[in-house]
């Protein structure tokens, strides 16, 4: 069986991913058969394997990093928030149904379970086995059902490491406080601690790290210093909150608004416009007036009758059509081109209590929702240009086209032939919508897509994708991380 290190933080958002993805790049570097896990994450932000299951994004970016093909048993439990209290719950990859906080909790023995039979296979073949933690680990009121930690560190022998942000402030606090409320077994997993997101000069940080030395009695084993633009897909819709209404269109640049819905999901389906030097991003939730945009989207969202309902209480409905009525381009991404339809029907309460919600009425089609998901990596073409497009389907419900025009042929899924449909697109071609997201990460259609609505402000080379630019970053992160960790120690660890 592999031996495992866990990496457990004292609070959410401190480095546990990222620094999970260094060591395994270092490791696989160094020709450990290494592999990353996580019992359960929460994110509306997942990754579609390739034989058509969910897990979350990090850790399909740990799996590359480890040289490997994304696997469920990486992510066995994944949470995806479909409200302020409930959330599906993803088993091994598949769907299981939506639960309350209370009804999760309930059935944690049995997601544990199924989490050791995840960890197990993966153990299994490999030598090392990199575990991700959630969220702080000494959460004393949630102690008793939190699988994800101590817990699952504890079935695996693992070694820990304690991970700590100090540009959030506090960080002698962070770790103290996090060891003073273990009990004496799990104080002594910790071997190491490591400082994440230094500032400044690290020579001016060395009495505080005798300071904590002294007072824990555990090494740390790396001060990390802050790295700027690079980081992982972000799993958090909180990571887009930062931006938020904060920016303003740039003359002369492709400016693209998309809008914050309150569950918006697969927001990275616009990570790849962020290559290109021609094109602006702008988050947007308060009202304006949007036809300073060359192009609006409506993106992704966990709950689609939820969020059409705050799309009319907010405003929006007005300022959206308006952009329509003077030419404006509108595109909506899976559950976002569900809203530009006429109805959006729910008979089994899949997402919500109300049978029928109008949609925005763009485009002449209704979506069903039925209990089945739909889950795969597709493939096809732009039916207009025959311009190739990947992307991954990741959605309930199914939509019949009536007075429309298809805006995407599929021609495989996962591993299947298809002759399938997808999308639809108003005459003009201005108003269309899609189930794939990732649809922009492939260079041909977002090449074609930025030269239809550029209006000549394309004039850069499109950037080939975002394929390559993540092998860079695993690169780089993990050469960053390698340059400030007691590399040493850690393999000293392993044995």
């Amino acid at each position: 069986m592999a031996k495992a290190i866990a990496v457990l933080g004292t609070a959410s958002d401190v480095g546990k991913s990222i620094l999970t993805a260094a060591l395994c790049k270092i490791l696989y570097d160094r020709g450990y058969k290494v592999a990353p896990f996580k019992a359960q994450n929460m994110s509306n932000n997942s990754f579609v394997t390739y034989d058509g299951k969910e897990i979350g994004r990090a850790q399909a970016f740990q799996a590359f990093a480890s040289g490997l093909i994304p696997d469920v048993n990486m992510n066995p439990i994944l949470l995806k928030p479909s409200s302020e209290s409930g959330s599906q719950v993803i088993v091994q990859g598949n769907p299981v149904k939506n639960f309350s906080a209370n009804n999760y909790y309930e059935m944690s023995d049995w997601l544990f379970r199924k989490a050791r039979e995840s960890f197990d296979t993966l153990a299994k073949t490999k030598d090392v086995i990199i575990i991700e933690g959630a969220g702080s680990c000494a959460e004393i009121n949630l102690k008793d059902k939190d699988f994800v930690n101590f817990r699952m560190a504890k079935y695996a022998h693992a070694d820990v490491i304690l991970v700590s942000d100090i540009d959030k402030g506090g960080v002698f606090a962070q770790i103290i406080g996090t060891i003073e409320c273990l009990d004496e077994s799990e104080k002594d997993m910790i071997k190491g601690i490591v400082i994440n997101k230094f500032r400044g000069d690290l020579s001016f940080f060395k009495n505080g790290v005798e300071f904590i030395e002294k007072r824990t009695g555990k090494p740390v084993i790396g001060v990390i210093p802050f790295l700027g633009g690079l980081s992982l897909d972000d799993e958090d819709s909180l990571a887009v909150d930062r931006f938020v209404d904060k920016s303003t269109p740039e003359h002369g640049k492709i400016n693209i608004a998309v809008l914050k819905l309150p569950f918006i999901s697969n927001f990275t389906d616009f990570d790849a416009f962020r290559l290109e030097e021609d094109v602006k991003i702008h988050f947007l939730s308060r009202t304006k007036d949007i036809s300073i945009y060359d192009v609006f989207v409506i993106p992704g969202s966990k709950s689609v009758s939820s969020d059409l309902n705050w799309i009319r209480k907010s405003g929006w409905v007005s300022s959206i059509k308006k952009y329509a009525e003077k030419g404006g381009r509108i595109v909506g991404i899976c559950g976002g081109f569900q809203m530009l339809g006429k109805f959006i029907l729910d008979p089994l309460n899949i997402e919500s209590t109300q049978y029928k919600t109008s949609g925005l009425g763009f485009l002449d089609f209704s979506s069903e929702f039925y209990k089945d998901k739909t889950l795969s990596n597709s493939q096809g073409f732009w039916i207009e240009g025959n311009i190739p497009v990947n992307g991954y389907e990741i959605h309930m419900g199914k939509t019949k086209l009536n007075n429309v025009f298809p805006a995407i042929k599929i021609t495989r899924k996962n591993d299947r032939l298809v002759n399938l449909f997808d999308g639809a697109k108003s005459r003009s071609g201005k108003i269309w919508g899609s189930y794939l997201h990732g649809l922009f990460d492939d260079y041909p259609f977002r090449h074609h897509f930025l030269s239809f609505i550029g209006n000549g402000k394309f004039k850069h080379p499109v950037k080939k994708g975002l394929k390559s630019e993540r092998d860079i970053k695993i690169s780089a992160i993990a050469s960053h991380f390698e340059k400030f960790l007691k590399i040493d120690f850690i393999l000293e660890l392993l044995g």
